[in-house]
Order: structure tokens, then C-alpha cells, then sequence
């Protein structure tokens, strides 16, 4: 499975003919490929290049006589496999830039649909135009609403939009858009789980906390947020269980607890009580919701939070356990 786009930097001399001989020519006789002038103005100092293949793959490539930078989710030319690869907030902002530019410009022509939601666009680009994922990670946006239940797209589109465009997980976007995967196969329970550190990243910044997500603790582990204010910090890890429909366990109730279970026997049972337990059930219908928050079960793990949010921001739950936490949406 392809990771996320990445750049990679060529440090050595580029004039015309080296691109035309170790590149394109490269490119031409694997895929069919044809050399362009990019669609945006090229970084400073840089002449960019924009190679389309037949098979719709596309490749961006800036260059002067002391470096180089490509980009794209076609195959590497074999001139460029040994260059070192680096996201984009590590390359110049010229650079990242650009490509930002025409990357983007290229997702809204293949999907219009994604045109009015312009930080999301850009927060998920290294994972909606990368190698393998761009066809599974955009369908699971425009088909499957990101995992919720009898939503409009629109809206789980406009909630997301609005999520990202607080800018709190800007600083870790490639980690956290990473998470939705890029493999050619659609994996809806881990996409879906994926966009459930996304809900609960929206619930701590409603809540007034600062958040830091992959914190790695002493037992080698990565919790997934640290949620701080000036006086206090805690940490916080999200599992998000399937509905009923789409699993073994023959109950709601069953299925919060066995998946809660798991998660507490496994990268919590060394924290105990240090770690808030957060259990997303936004992906259960409204029928099955309900017999979740009538009975309350206990979830294997305190302190907890099991909670529900629709795209409308409307969350409902319940805690179980001293929560050290201030969430006045959940009870």
C-alpha cells in the first residue's frame, strides 16, 4: 500500500535535457506520458514541469541547476528512487505551495464535488490524489458520508469542512489525513474508525482544550490526543464500535462493550485510570443509539466517554467514572 503524497528532492544539477532523458522519456515508455507546462506559475527560481500519463496518474516536478523536487502518484522514474522523500510542511513553502495549487486544481476537476469544501480539500489532499487511496478515500466521502448513518453528504461534508477549518490539527495533517489510508481497497470500519479521532477532536476544541494528537507514552504506545489547558493535561484515546448490522455481536450493547473491551485489555491495560477512554458510537442508527443511552453499559474501562455525534454538531452521552474532563454536551 502507497503512503500519503510525498516529495521527493533531487540535490543535484537539472537542466532540460536531463528532465527530458531521465523523466519523461522514463515516464513515456511505462505509461504513455505527456510533458506539460504546469497550470499555475512556477515556485520561484524553479521551472516546473507537469507530466499527465495515460492512465490518468499525474506528476509535478520543480527544478534548477542545484536540486529538484517531485511530486505525484504515478510510478517513480528510476533516475529519482534513491532520493529521500519529505512531506509537505518540510520542503520550501514556494514549493508546497505550488504544488498545493495544482494539486488541488486537479482533484476539483476530477471531483467537482469537493469544490466547495476548500480546507478539506486541502487537509486530505496527500491521501485524495495519492497512488492507491484516491479512488476509496474520496468514495468514502461522497458514498458512504464518512461513516455516518442516514446522512446527507452535504452535510457530513460541510461538518468535516468546518472541523478542519479550525485549523487545531493543521500542524499534524499528514499524520491525521494518513490515518484515513491509502490503500485501493475500501476498508469502511478502519476509514471509519479513522474519522472518529476527528469527532473527538471536535468535541475537546468545543470544549476549550488545546489538543495534541500520537502521544507517544512510556509503554511505547501512541495515545491518540492530549488534551491541556493551563492547569491541567490528559490524555485521551478513541475507539469507534460498528453497529450491529455489520458485526458479530448480537447487541448495541454488545458491541460497545466488546469493542471498548478490546481496546482496554490492550494499549490501556498499563494506564488504568491515566487515560480517558472516549467510545464513538456516531456510527450506530438512531434506533440502536437509543437503546445505548437508555441502559448506560459500562464499557470495560473508567474513566469513559461514550458519546454519539451527528454531522449537525449535536452531540449526546454519558460518562462513566471520574472524568477529568468538562464536556457540558455529555452528561
Amino acid at each position: 500500500m502507497a503512503r500519503p503524497l510525498r516529495f521527493r528532492h533531487a540535490p543535484w544539477k537539472w537542466n532540460n535535457s536531463k528532465v527530458e532523458e531521465k523523466l519523461y522519456r522514463d515516464l513515456d515508455q511505462n505509461l504513455g506520458a505527456t510533458r506539460r507546462q504546469p497550470w499555475f506559475k512556477s515556485p520561484p527560481a524553479y521551472t516546473g514541469d507537469r507530466f499527465e500519463m495515460s492512465n490518468g496518474d499525474i506528476a509535478l516536478f520543480a527544478w534548477n541547476d542545484t536540486e529538484a523536487y517531485w511530486l505525484g502518484n504515478t510510478e517513480t522514474p528510476k533516475a529519482l528512487w534513491r532520493t529521500d522523500k519529505h512531506g509537505f510542511g518540510a520542503v520550501d513553502n514556494a514549493i508546497s505551495r505550488w504544488a498545493t495549487r495544482e494539486l488541488t486544481a486537479q482533484l476539483h476537476v476530477e471531483s467537482p464535488w469537493l469544490e466547495p469544501y476548500p480546507h478539506l480539500s486541502w487537509f486530505f489532499l496527500p491521501v485524495f490524489l495519492s497512488k492507491d487511496g484516491r479512488e476509496t478515500t474520496r468514495t468514502f466521502f461522497k458514498k458512504h458520508a464518512a461513516g455516518f448513518p442516514d446522512a446527507a453528504r452535504e452535510n457530513v461534508l460541510e461538518f468535516y469542512e468546518a472541523v478542519v477549518r479550525t485549523r487545531v490539527l493543521d500542524q499534524w495533517r499528514e499524520v491525521m489525513a494518513g490515518k484515513l489510508g491509502t490503500s485501493e481497497y475500501l476498508d469502511l470500519t478502519r476509514m471509519t474508525a479513522a474519522m472518529g479521532e476527528f469527532n473527538v477532536a471536535y468535541l475537546l476544541d468545543n470544549a476549550g482544550y488545546d489538543i495534541e494528537p500520537e502521544i507517544t507514552v512510556s509503554t511505547g504506545h501512541a495515545i491518540d490526543y492530549r488534551a491541556e489547558t493551563d492547569e491541567m493535561a490528559t490524555l485521551v484515546e478513541v475507539t469507534r464500535p460498528t453497529p450491529t448490522a455489520k458485526r458479530t455481536a448480537g447487541t448495541p450493547i454488545a458491541a460497545v462493550r466488546d469493542t471498548a473491551q478490546t481496546k482496554s485489555r490492550g494499549q490501556l491495560k498499563s494506564h488504568g485510570g491515566d487515560v480517558v477512554l472516549f467510545v464513538d458510537c456516531s456510527s450506530f442508527p438512531d434506533d440502536e443509539w437509543q437503546r445505548i443511552i437508555a441502559e448506560k453499559p459500562s464499557v470495560h474501562h473508567q474513566p469513559a466517554v461514550v458519546y454519539r455525534l451527528r454531522p449537525s454538531g449535536h452531540v449526546s452521552g454519558y460518562m462513566k467514572g471520574d472524568v477529568p474532563l468538562i464536556l457540558s454536551d455529555i452528561g
